[in-house]
């Protein structure tokens, strides 16, 4: 069997020389041949000349360089484009993931599962990212169907069949975890561990994360029309309500002066359902926009392929 192990890079320089070598002795040893797939995700460090380096001096390597920063989930459809095994391993740069756990997460796939996810007894994320991670897990389970018992890790293996299907979305803003849970429902998890990050801090921001949230709730469900939809009704019911509470108030007290303070909170509340509304209509709008106008998953810069796969 031939592993596709493929790595997003994102200011990587200082972590991914190690990585690769170590993915090298997890393989010196293993039954199946591999080869690894960087993409450069428009990092700002040295991280293009290490790579360049590596896939220069290493022909199971196929490096990718894109042009700017396109996002992690872009970076890994890029990858998953330029695989060629028939399964691939996705693993971040950041040496968090034991490369060694890799054939832990094959071994189950060959239990016949489509995708095999990472779950960890204990997560070394900051307190920030864990909380991130609770709650798009919680929002997943909620938009996506996502099974509750199962827990979606950038660290996973996915069959060639489901790389196949996941490779044919087009639109500019993948989101992973979505696009397999929209093709299979064949999961299995291991537990795996997780390290210490080693260099620097992670890459995820509260801008990146809101970006990914984003792409979860209008790309891949229509939900969020709904939530909003039934808080129109409800507003409109509240509305009613009050309407007809102030109505009986009159009439029992016709000298009740009018009430400013509850036409203004109503008036509030309805204009704060309406831009709410207004504002995730026009999410969907523009991202199907920017899908008709063809913006592209991401822009290559350069490329070296591989020459051969290694034992």
């Amino acid at each position: 069997m031939l592993i596709s192990v493929c790595i997003p890079v994102y200011n990587g320089a200082e972590t991914i020389a190690p990585l690769v070598e170590k993915i090298r002795e997890v393989f010196r040893t293993a039954e199946h041949t591999f080869e690894i797939v960087m993409v450069n995700d428009g990092s700002k460090d040295a991280s293009d000349i290490v790579c360049t380096e590596l896939a220069q001096q290493h022909r199971f390597i196929t490096y990718v360089c894109l042009r700017k920063n396109s996002g992690e989930h872009n970076a890994v459809m890029c990858a998953l484009n330029h695989c060629v095994g028939d399964v691939a391993v996705i693993i971040d740069d950041d040496f968090q993931n034991p490369p060694a756990e890799i054939l832990n997460l094959v071994s189950e796939l060959q239990k016949g599962f489509d995708v095999v996810f990472a779950k960890y007894h204990a997560k070394k994320h900051s307190l920030f990212r864990n909380l991130g991670s609770r709650f798009n897990d919680r929002v997943a389970t909620l938009l996506l169907n996502k099974p509750k018992k199962l827990y979606l890790c950038s660290f996973k293996a996915v069959s060639r069949p489901v790389i196949n299907e996941i490779i044919k979305y087009q639109g500019p803003f993948p989101y992973i975890d979505g696009l397999i849970l929209r093709v299979t429902d064949s999961f299995s998890s291991v537990y795996v561990e997780h390290d210490e990050r080693k260099n620097g801090r992670s890459n995820y921001t509260i801008a990146k994360l809101i970006s990914l949230w984003l792409n979860m709730f209008i790309n891949f469900s229509v939900k969020p029309l709904r939530i909003v939809s039934c808080m129109g009704v409800i507003s409109a019911v509240f509305s009613f309500i009050s309407f007809v509470f102030a109505v009986i108030e009159k009439i029992q007290t016709p000298s009740l002066p009018a009430g400013w303070t509850s036409t203004v909170a109503i008036i509030l509340f309805l204009g704060s359902v309406q831009l709410i509304s207004f504002g995730l209509i026009g999410e969907y709008i523009g991202k199907a926009y920017l899908d008709i106008n063809g913006t592209p998953q991401w822009t290559v810069k350069k490329i070296i392929k591989a020459s051969k796969q290694q034992r």
